[in-house]
């Protein structure tokens, strides 16, 4: 009988050793927890068998600087490369049954390798976060290796994409690095941010606070806006990283991902001729419009819990991928705030950098007006918008619901702003104020001294609709391209995305532009 090669039964211990992790009493308590070990999400992550791990034998270096010399294979966390869908993606996983996740200069090293990987072959870069900061036995090494992380988040950005599962803890300098991040996903009840946790606040104040009110989903997906998208599950996580994988490209130069679809180009659906009220003080809800005209059930909304005034996300026209902004009239009336700018930007920049063309539908009155917005700095937010519609020279497609007044006319993606093809709907009022704002201005005193002001307002301000407020003043000086039925709007976009394909609009030479952060 052949005698096994005693190095490979050793290369299989030690294999065997680093799948362990940080033990198999870690790995049960993990599990008691409702929690998969990190090399679990990465096989529920990828295409089946299509890992390949890197570093696993890697451990921390105990020196001087360190406090404690216990090692452990990995090191606490899992990386390596895969698959999805059959697209190459990079991917690291924090292991908390290794010292709680926690950050060391040689986890950094394994992380920063992948990243460094994911850079030279253009393809997706996707950290599984479950930490509880960074390594305090390794003192200011481990804010060295985060700072490694970060520089390199912040030189990825824009080239490929980068995206960040919390499932998990993610405390002090940790949570930065998702933020730096495309997307980030959360976990309800499960995964935390914070820069500083309840133990310090409590130390400092003597606030109790416990991490779900400080850092949970649900201030991140509604208070604060630096998560994207919640979960309730692990899986459901999982399987959201690979549906987003589905809309956009392995880095900047190239093409989204085409997927045949097998929705009708050419459907047109008559509800849309009559969603928008005849009366233009009555609210209706954006969403429908929407899931109307986007391939059926390919829209993935994205901070749908945050500035809901504001809508944005992906989805399909026509098997391509777009990135839809659009105002919610339900919600504030579809006023833009100072949320409301900093959603709709970020998520334009991003759609620019990954050549993903952009469709906004507008029905906004204007700014949100009041001293806390001013204050506040509305108008330097404001400014982003018209920063990010400016500068993105993917193709661009913009659809007039109903109201385009003043700034909320410019900033949202207007023609003047560089848009190529600007439709409008019978219902679309583009003004610098509202037919009632408008009067009262220009007719204060006629109205003033009228019998009774109150008819002779209102008929000033039909009067003023529908000589001034109506599509076809817009589209006489050439202010929108077309007049259309609202159900025609999925051909005339898919119509006019075709012919946008093409596009090439190069920006100047520099180095970066100023944005007003």
């Amino acid at each position: 009988m052949h005698e096994e090669d005693p190095r490979i039964l050793e290369l299989r211990a030690m294999r065997a050793k680093a799948r362990e992790g940080g033990g198999v009493d870690r790995i049960e308590k993990q599990h008691a927890k409702g929690k998969n070990t990190a090399r679990e999400r990465v096989e529920m992550l990828l295409d089946t068998g299509t890992f390949n791990e890197l570093e696993p034998f890697i451990t921390g270096h105990a020196d001087e600087l360190s406090i404690t010399t216990e090692k452990f294979l990995g090191d606490g966390v899992v990386t390596g490369y895969g698959q999805i869908d059959g697209r190459v993606v990079y991917v690291y996983a924090q292991d908390f049954t290794i010292f709680g996740g926690a950050l060391s200069e040689m986890q950094s090293h394994k992380i920063c390798r992948v990243m460094d990987l994911a850079l030279r072959n253009g393809a997706p870069c996707i950290g599984l976060l479950d930490s509880g900061g960074a390594r305090i036995q390794e003192g200011v090494k481990a804010l060295g290796a985060y700072a490694e992380i970060f520089r390199r988040n912040a030189q990825l950005s824009g080239v490929i994409p980068q995206i960040s599962v919390m499932l998990g803890p993610c405390a002090g300098g940790a949570a930065y690095s998702p933020a730096l991040t495309d997307l980030v996903i959360m976990v309800e009840k499960q995964s935390f941010m914070f820069l500083t946790g309840p133990d310090v606040i409590k130390a400092v104040t003597g606030e109790v606070i416990d991490s779900e009110s400080l850092g949970g989903s649900d201030i991140h997906m509604s208070v604060s806006g630096v998560a994207h998208i919640a979960v309730k599950t692990e899986l459901e996580a999982l399987d959201t990283v690979r549906k987003f994988i589905s809309y956009i490209p392995s880095n900047n130069i190239e093409n989204p991902p085409f997927i045949q679809p097998s929705d009708d180009p050419s459907r047109m659906d008559e509800s849309l001729n009559s969603i928008v009220p005849i009366d233009p003080t009555m609210p209706y809800v954006m969403h429908p419009v929407i899931e109307t005209v986007v391939d059926r059930g390919s829209f993935l909304e994205i901070q749908p819990a945050w500035a809901r005034n504001a809508i944005v996300g992906l989805a399909r026209i026509g098997g391509h991928s777009v990135g839809i902004v659009a105002q919610e009239p339900a919600v504030m009336a579809g006023v833009i705030d100072i949320d409301a700018s900093d959603k709709m930007t970020r998520f334009v920049m991003m759609c620019d950098c990954f050549n993903i063309p952009l469709v906004t539908f507008v029905d906004s009155p204007g700014f949100l007006p009041g001293i806390a917005q001013e204050h506040g700095g509305i108008i330097r937010h404001g400014a982003k918008l018209l920063y990010a519609y400016s500068n993105a020279t993917v193709p661009k497609v913009t659809v007039i619901t109903r109201k385009a007044y003043g700034g909320a006319y410019v900033v949202m993606s207007s023609k003047y702003l560089g848009t190529d093809v600007t439709y409008a709907w019978p219902s679309a009022e583009i003004a610098v104020l509202g037919a009632e704002g408008a009067v009262n201005i220009l007719f204060k005193k006629q109205i003033e001294t009228a019998a009774d002001p109150a008819a002779e307002r209102k008929r000033l301000a039909d009067d003023y609709r529908q000589r001034f407020n109506n599509p076809y003043q817009a589209a006489s000086t050439g202010y929108v391209d077309d007049i259309i039925e609202p159900k025609e709007t999925r051909p005339k976009i898919i119509a006019a995305l075709s012919a946008l394909r093409d596009k090439y609009a190069p920006a100047p030479p520099r180095k970066h532009g100023n944005i007003p952060v």
